[in-house]
């Protein structure tokens, strides 16, 4: 078999590892049973337990750990490959019995040729080299037709083939072909052509077999001594760009009616660059872009969502914008100003997000969840809008650790350090605008200046540092959060210091100016 040795172990090491189909290479990794030498610690270990006990065990891992645990040493390499693990695997995935009587390829090698097929052909929408494969290379060469066998649902023309090119790809012999289907034959040909539409020919192919399981023992046999180099190379590709290729699919090639809504979907309420937006679903679009405007899309293209499954990965990022959908309509049915639409929107959002965050990377979320969340996360905006008493004071408590909190946990004490948050933020301009303070004003750099000024956020990325601003900003996030009178005093020192060393340096400054005046007169 022209599988290539250590391939596809290699290649898929992340999902589902390609492992070498070669006979003479597996006599050889069935022999190290008796190369491997026994431990000499006194500890009993797992290598211990016989190949029994060791089967029992790995029969309850999924195919990709089983792979894993393969590649670690010579021992479990070989119980890992026990025909009866992977027998069990093409039951579970593919819905057949795989029979070893009638097949001469082995259940790791069928599990692995039939996971790969199946998984490009699944993206074969979204897949341009499977696409130039299958519809601008014609005729169409029997390896693909034999893998297009186990499928129902193909998009090309009608097959019009010889009686034995169908025999041989389809299994079917001459006299179950019907005659109604037979073409007249060229003058110059003795062959009998038969016409039929994939789907016809399909479901024949499974009632001459008996069933999809004997279909699928027939085509990997016919495959067995084929070279699938081109297949893994797909494979290959497929796995690099998979997320890519979906993502892009699913965004731009929605019918109009759909697509049209779902940009409105996708950027609303967000600030955007409209260059960048301009070039929507053309070949010059940045698709890097559109995706860096969400934290879901995101993770949906670093693999992140659904255990790095594309396809459940993105339903979720589906059912989201689906759930993004049903708050706008809900939001723009409110009699609120454009401002607050737009906060309550994106607060909400990031809030979701906040909460499902960790479901999303493990499992299906639908719409039903996201929007039952949407709604508790919606109300605790609210009532976080309603706490602030105005829209300047909701900007700033945004960046606040607390409003954070509450948004998650729905605790109101977080609400009453909201609350004392706003009310340090206030002291702190009520001092530096008092009149007996109008020279510090004067005298206090801009960008001080600008921390104690009520309507100024301070980050937590400001804090970090050794400039003067970033001193003072650390003093005053102290306060604000602690609500201890020591660092508001803290903060009054430095600030005065600060004040006075400019002092200093405009009298020493004014100083040099007087006595270089003298001099020259």
């Amino acid at each position: 078999m022209a599988f290539g040795i250590g391939q596809w172990e290699k290649e898929l090491h992340d999902q589902l590892p390609m492992l070498d189909g070669s006979p003479q290479k597996r006599a050889e990794e069935l022999d190290w049973k008796e190369a491997v030498v026994p431990c000499q610690s006194s500890c009993r270990g797992m290598l211990d337990l016989s190949d029994e006990v060791l089967v029992l065990i790995l029969r309850l891992l999924d195919p990709i750990s089983l792979l894993n645990t393969g590649r670690t040493c010579r021992a479990l390499f070989r119980v890992c490959s026990c025909s009866s693990l992977w027998t069990r695997h093409c039951q579970k995935f593919f819905g057949f019995a795989f029979s070893s009587a009638t097949s001469s390829i082995t259940p790791k090698d069928a599990f692995r040729l039939l996971h790969m097929w199946k998984n490009l052909y699944r993206t074969l929408p979204c897949n341009r080299s499977l696409q130039e494969k299958l519809f601008t290379e014609l005729p169409l060469g029997k390896y693909w037709i034999q893998w297009l066998v186990l499928e129902e649902i193909v998009p090309l023309p009608s097959v019009k083939l010889p009686d034995y090119d169908i025999e041989q790809l389809w299994g079917i012999k001459k006299e179950a072909l019907e005659e109604t289907h037979k073409e007249e034959p060229e003058e110059t040909s003795t062959d009998c052509i038969f016409k039929y539409d994939w789907r016809e020919l399909y479901n024949l192919t499974i009632t001459h077999h008996g069933g999809f399981g004997n279909v699928l023992q027939y085509v990997l046999n016919q495959q067995m001594d084929n070279d699938h180099g081109e297949l893994e190379g797909m494979y290959r590709l497929y796995y690099q760009f998979r997320f890519q290729w979906q993502f892009s699919y699913w965004l731009f090639k929605q019918p109009k009616p759909v697509d049209r809504q779902l940009r409105t979907i996708y950027l609303q309420w967000k600030k955007y660059n409209k260059r960048k937006i301009s070039s929507w679903g053309t070949a010059f679009c940045d698709v890097k872009y559109l995706v860096s405007l969400h934290h879901i899309t995101s993770d949906y293209w670093k693999g992140k969502l659904a255990k790095g499954d594309e396809n459940i990965g993105i339903q979720t990022v589906e059912n989201y914008f689906s759930m993004c959908k049903s708050l706008t309509a809900w939001i723009l049915g409110r009699d609120w100003g454009r401002l607050k639409c737009r906060k309550v929107y994106h607060d909400t959002l990031d809030g979701v997000y906040r909460v499902l965050k960790k479901e999303m990377h493990t499992t299906l979320i639908d719409h039903e969840h996201f929007w039952q969340v949407a709604k508790i996360q919606m109300a605790r905006v609210c009532k976080l809008e309603e706490t602030a008493v105005n829209y300047v004071n909701w900007k700033m408590i945004d960046s606040v650790p607390y409003y954070r909190l509450y948004m998650v946990s729905g605790n109101s004490v977080y609400l009453d350090h909201i609350k004392g948050f706003l009310q340090r933020k206030r002291l702190i301009n009520n001092w530096i605008c008092q009149e007996e303070n109008a020279w510090v004003r004067l005298l206090l750099p801009e960008e001080l200046y600008q921390l104690l000024e009520f309507d100024t956020k301070i980050c937590e990325g400001n804090l970090h540092g050794d400039t003067l601003s970033a001193h003072l900003s650390r003093i005053i996030w102290l306060y604000l959060h602690s609500g201890q009178q020591l660092y508001m005093e803290a903060v009054k020192g430095f600030v005065l210091e600060c004040a006075q060393a400019s002092l200093g340096y405009y009298t020493s400054v004014t100083s040099g100016f007087y006595t270089q005046f003298v001099h020259l007169n």
